[in-house]
């Protein structure tokens, strides 16, 4: 569980990354979005206990992230958008690293390997973008951390290998894992978010689960446009709205379509529905 309570962060000159954060996150994988720069990364690496908050604070589990007990740390583990292991290959990194994380699966890890068609043996120097994203995601997938935050998880890989991650994570993660996914491709891994937050320039606007805004929120494609629309968008096929969930009908909740509302002048509108 992580608990996140009035939790603010400021860089430089009074700049306010992150300004009163409030949000609980149980086990199940969570949507992080925001515009570049509305404090997303801050926010990890916050929750990884990278950086310290200069106000409120956030737990794992009960524990003050902050402190830095190797106890809590090896229950966390966040992967930026671009790292690079300090080792020659994702093998010999896992022999240094793993040893810091009890929950590592080493059959996990080779089951990964195997899936992104990769041996682990194979030099960082000499392996394209999209393979080392490969390699450093079977092996993160495996480390099994009670926290797990994922920064732009998919950039880099082709189409099939954003398949093959999301079979990765199918069959990797544990009940009890909490994910944060931080990603603006929200339809590469749609089917696994079980919440929805929005930050908008360091402030939270959404912290929901799925099920709550599909209750509360419909979306609707039309061929013409939608008079009981909150917001509206037109594209090549036609229109494609947010409306209030009247009677009760499930409907696929479109991310891409609730972050544009929420960065509109209907942010409100959207907002005061899922109230």
């Amino acid at each position: 569980m992580i608990n996140i309570e009035n939790l603010s962060y400021n860089y430089y000159k009074g700049y306010k990354a992150l300004d009163n954060i409030n949000a609980q996150l149980g086990a199940g994988v969570h949507l992080l979005l925001g515009e570049n720069g509305a404090g997303k990364t801050t926010l990890l690496h916050v929750i990884a206990g990278l950086l310290f908050a200069k106000e409120g604070r956030c737990e794992i589990d009960g524990n003050d992230i902050s402190k830095r007990q190797p106890s809590d740390l090896s229950k966390v583990f966040f992967m930026p958008e671009d790292i690079t292991f300090p080792a020659k290959c994702i093998n010999d990194f896992a022999k240094l690293h793993s040893p810091f994380y009890p929950t590592f699966s080493e059959d996990h890890f080779r089951q990964n390997l195997e899936i992104f068609n990769l041996s682990g043996n194979e030099s960082f120097s000499s392996l394209s973008l999209g393979n080392r994203k490969k390699a450093n995601l079977a092996y993160v997938m495996a480390l099994g951390t009670k926290v797990l935050l994922l920064d732009e998880p998919t950039n880099g890989l082709d189409i099939n290998a954003k398949k093959e991650l999301l079979k990765i994570m199918v069959g990797s993660l544990r009940e009890d894992q909490t994910v944060i996914v931080s990603t603006h491709t929200v339809w590469d891994l749609k089917n696994l978010f079980e919440s929805v937050m929005m930050l908008r320039r360091g402030n939270l606007l959404l912290s929901m689960s799925t099920e709550e805004i599909g209750n509360k929120l419909s979306f609707v494609a039309s061929t013409s446009p939608n008079p009981n629309a909150l917001y509206m968008e037109q594209d090549m096929n036609g229109f494609r709205s947010i409306e209030k969930n009247i009677n009760g009908d499930e409907t696929e909740i479109n991310f891409a379509l609730i972050y544009s509302a929420l960065m509109s002048n209907a942010a409100q509108n959207v907002l005061d529905a899922l109230k």
